[in-house]
């Protein structure tokens, strides 16, 4: 069992949502799904929480009602080799509703904030010669989603 498990808190959406996610990303599925009984708080039978696993790593989500919402000061870090994945995650988790942000990330049709990033972006940024680093900084912050071809233009100083 993980040690730490996120537990996201959705007004009536878990199931939905879960169901989105590991539609998404590989190595997830739906584990298991528990209704609210007689005792409450929810409605008997409605979907309480869900128990999910995204790319092998373990998830709870709970329909908790509209009293908490997400925002920024929490996401999730998705790291992409390659720019073809970046885009298909992009699209997926912004459609339906979702919204781009700046320099890579995103929030979800629920809210749910989400930074695509490409692994090539941390090691650009750590380059030891700072005007590269700082080439490559000042291209990401006029990026909504992050381009590698761009970031690596930006490190050579070909922009």
């Amino acid at each position: 069992m993980q040690k730490i498990t996120p537990f996201l808190w959705f007004d009536k959406e878990a199931e939905e949502a879960a169901r989105l996610y590991v539609s998404i990303f590989k190595n997830s599925k739906i584990n298991q799904i528990v209704h609210y009984g007689d005792a409450g708080p929810g409605p008997k039978g409605t979907v309480m929480t869900v128990d999910f696993e995204l790319a092998g790593e373990t998830f709870a989500a709970l329909n908790g009602g509209p009293l908490f919402k997400f925002n920024e000061s929490v996401s999730f870090v998705i790291n992409c080799e390659r720019q073809a994945e970046v885009d298909n995650l992009w699209e997926r988790l912004t459609a339906g509703g979702g919204s781009p942000g700046p320099c890579g990330w995103l929030k979800d049709r629920f809210g749910l904030s989400w930074q695509v990033v490409p692994t090539a972006l941390p090691r650009l940024l750590a380059d030891p010669d700072p005007v590269k680093s700082q080439r490559v900084m000042g291209a990401m912050m006029q990026m909504t989603k992050l381009d590698i071809a761009k970031l690596q233009a930006a490190s050579a100083g070909s922009t």
